[in-house]
């Protein structure tokens, strides 16, 4: 489990194509303090620790990972957010995240808003009924509180801090993003569909 506070913006260095496709990801992490099959949350997906070296550490994603997200589209070089794990009494800065990508989202407008980025995104119909106004989504792994709501489409702001510390600041019309839906909207979602049963 996690928050979607970035701990680290890595880097991916390499990518092998086999059974299962090994990413290799730059970090800042100390090697000696990744265990090997530890969870690490990449740009959203949870994803285990295969492999690690100074300044890297590798995981393999499955066919089903690379196709119900963006990590398919990765290429060598493209930054990718970090997060560790949430250990028992660490502060709760974000929401609480899964890890498990929901669905690929698009960026529909970008625009300046003072010293923040006001983001427009298209989610797949089938999550827009989980988005709520003032509610949380994780996008490429971070934690955002959503401004409005309109069909498909949802706002949030990006503050200076998030833009620089996370692939949020560089994301380009048209990029593609892993969301998350807030894990009480699906639960509520589910409750209230078994009543109207």
């Amino acid at each position: 489990m996690f928050t979607g506070i970035i701990t680290d913006l890595g880097r991916l260095r390499a990518v092998s194509r086999l059974s299962l496709t090994r990413l290799e990801i730059e970090t800042r992490y100390p090697a000696e303090s990744i265990a090997i099959g530890a969870s690490i949350a990449c740009s959203g997906a949870c994803l285990s620790v295969v492999e690690r070296g100074p300044g890297w550490f590798a995981v393999d994603a499955s066919a089903e990972t690379l196709s119900k997200t963006t990590l398919g589209d990765w290429r060598i070089g493209i930054a990718v957010n970090l997060e560790r794990p949430l250990k028992l009494g660490d502060e709760l800065g974000g929401h609480l995240v899964l890890g498990h990508v929901d669905g690929v989202g698009t960026l529909v407008e970008r625009i300046p808003d003072g010293g923040s980025i006001r983001l427009t995104l298209e989610a797949p119909a089938d999550l827009a009924r989980f988005i709520a106004s003032k509610g949380s989504i994780a996008i490429d792994g971070v934690s955002m509180t959503v401004n409005e709501v309109s069909g498909r489409r949802f706002g949030v702001n990006v503050i200076p801090i998030t833009q620089r510390e996370t692939t949020l600041g560089e994301i380009a019309v048209g990029g593609r993003v892993n969301l998350e839906i807030d894990m009480m909207a699906r639960y509520v979602a589910r409750l209230m569909a078994k009543d109207a049963e």
